[in-house]
């Protein structure tokens, strides 16, 4: 895991700081002098199930990619960009793959030894979400060719969180979000 995004599940359970909010979907973690104040909560996920999630995505962009053009890949598209949209726009948490995980997979596993916060992961879904759109609008524009690379980068995407544990739209998102911090931090010049 890379360290930058991950959270000891001990450290955090023996702050005094936080206090854990633990349901069947997620961890939340919550500043204790602003429990009342959801925003200033993170919620902390299981990194385990996003990577179960790149696995199956995996699989159903490489039977779309060798379906292009098909009816089943804009079928398998479709449901892609269903999955990647409901984690976009209602986080992790509503991903159908993160369900299979907690429902099936997450109860014979023991207890993660680290959490991530949920932010990178729920960014990299929204990226997958735009590369699957632009192939599902290439293939509405008989273009196999733009439906065909837009589905093999998101493919080669979550093959590499599926295989090596790295989170392309992860590692993309801390970026944009240390640039941010810097920007903010520059002293205003005045001119």
């Amino acid at each position: 895991m890379n360290d930058h995004k991950d959270i000891d599940v001990e450290s955090i359970q023996s702050a005094e700081t936080v206090e854990i909010i633990e349901t069947a979907d997620t961890i939340e973690v919550v500043e204790s002098a602003d429990v009342d104040d959801a925003e200033s909560g993170r919620v902390l996920i299981d990194p385990r199930g996003p990577r179960f999630g790149a696995a199956i995505t995996v699989v159903v962009l490489a039977v779309a990619l060798l379906t292009i053009p098909s009816i089943t890949s804009v079928l398998l598209l479709v449901v892609q960009a269903v999955v990647f949209g409901a984690a976009a726009m209602f986080g992790l948490k509503a991903q159908p793959y993160g369900w299979l995980y907690r429902q099936y997979v997450r109860p014979r596993l023991g207890p993660p030894s680290e959490l991530e916060d949920e932010a990178p992961p729920r960014f990299a879904q929204q990226v997958g979400l735009v590369f699957v759109i632009v192939a599902l609008v290439g293939l509405a524009l008989s273009s196999p060719i733009v439906a065909m690379v837009a589905t093999a980068l998101a493919l080669a995407a979550a093959f590499l969180n599926a295989a090596f544990n790295f989170c392309l739209g992860c590692e993309i998102y801390l970026l944009v979000q240390r640039l941010r911090s810097r920007r903010s931090a520059a002293p205003a010049t005045a001119e």
